[in-house]
């Protein structure tokens, strides 16, 4: 069974820094897409299968860094400089038809999300 499971999420000050990750079961080209309440879900990032090719959301460039770990089936997402705003629920799924995209219509399965909160 195809399974991802994210981690990493939580509180953290404006200014702070998290780590999430996301922990697959082979190797995909994974997205990351977060949803605040009361708001769409908005790409955030992705990276290809082999890990060469990166792109990020208009929001989070240069401040957002994704990697991934193939000896784990592992991707993550470092947040530095984080921001209210920053504040939803992440999720990493499974790109399906490109190698890097972050359209939603382009991914297949969803891990359940982790909650990370910047708070003032």
């Amino acid at each position: 069974q195809l399974r991802l499971v994210e981690s990493g999420g939580g509180l953290v000050q404006p200014g702070g820094s998290l780590k999430l990750a996301c922990a697959a079961s082979g190797f995909y080209a994974i997205g990351w897409f977060r949803q605040a309440p009361g708001k769409e879900r908005e790409g955030v990032s992705c990276i290809s299968m082999s890990g060469q090719v990166t792109n990020y959301g208009d929001s989070v460039k240069g401040r957002f860094t994704v990697s991934r770990d193939f000896a784990k089936n592992t991707v993550y997402l470092k947040m530095n400089s984080l921001k209210p705003e920053d504040t939803a629920v992440y999720y990493c799924a499974i790109l399906t038809t490109t190698a890097c995209s972050l359209f939603e219509n382009d991914y297949g399965a969803w891990g359940q999300g982790t909650q990370v909160t910047v708070s003032s």
